[in-house]
């Protein structure tokens, strides 16, 4: 192990910078996954209704949809795990203010949920769809390059839905990484030193320096190996701090 990779437990986390940033990340990712509740608790009442649901009802959760839109979320829905609606195999109800003639209008997203289609999307394959479907718990994916609608850099929150105990799929909210790095610069600037909002895999959400640009991969600390043995704060040898932005998948990394 080479000394940049020492590190050190901290075990009182008033010792370390940003406090303010972590209470606001975690605010903002507790906010946006409490939208998705109603939207979560319409999707599992249809889905347990006699005779299950079909396509063609899944309308019936659009009101709790477009409630969740606003703010940093511009976009949102349902997608059901394979088999589970009674008519097709694979559904998909999103709703997005993207290329809306304003935001008090969302528009429907449609995908070919076709598999002999050369458009076909397995959505499947996805880890925002995976994650919480393996975990039972809930995720944020990110940030990548929403090719299928914005072509922007994304985060997507997702919890997993559930019939009878069984995984059925998924609701999901999208917002934009330059809107929530619009929301958290100035306390990330306020820092007075490089600073980073990272992944669970150590890529970089947003930061206030240019040194580390959206989508990038920090080498200072072996981030992903950090999560894995439970996400304590942490100091290291060359003095950075990682710590976790409450129960969020998301760290704050600051470097001298």
């Amino acid at each position: 192990m080479t000394p940049q990779h020492e590190v050190s437990i901290v075990t009182d986390t008033r010792t370390l910078i940003g406090d303010e940033v972590v209470a606001q990340v975690s605010a903002l990712v507790e906010e946006i996954f409490e939208r998705l509740k109603p939207v979560l608790a319409a999707a599992e009442t249809l889905l347990a209704e006699p005779g299950g649901a079909g396509a063609e009802t899944l309308h019936r959760i659009r009101p709790q949809v477009l409630e969740a839109l606003g703010g940093l979320v511009i976009g949102a829905g349902f997608v059901s795990a394979p088999h589970v609606l009674s008519d097709q195999e694979f559904g998909f109800e999103w709703w997005t203010t993207v290329g809306a003639a304003d935001e008090d209008t969302p528009e429907q997203l449609f995908i070919s949920l076709d598999p002999e289609s050369p458009n076909f999307l397995d959505y499947t394959r996805q880890s925002w769809f995976t994650v919480p479907r393996d975990s039972g718990r809930r995720h944020i994916n990110g940030p990548y390059v929403d090719y299928l609608c914005t072509d922007e850099y994304t985060l997507t929150f997702t919890l997993p839905v559930h019939r009878e105990g069984a995984f059925a799929g998924v609701v999901g909210a999208d917002v934009y990484v330059r809107e929530f790095e619009r929301t958290v610069r100035r306390r990330l600037l306020s820092l007075g030193q490089r600073a980073a909002l990272l992944n669970a895999q150590g890529r970089v959400i947003v930061s206030n320096s240019v040194r580390q640009a959206t989508g990038s991969l920090v080498r200072e600390v072996d981030v992903p190996a950090w999560w894995t043995a439970g996400a304590e704060p942490l100091t290291t040898a060359a003095g950075a701090t990682l710590r976790r932005c409450g129960d969020s998948p998301i760290a704050l990394l600051v470097t001298t």
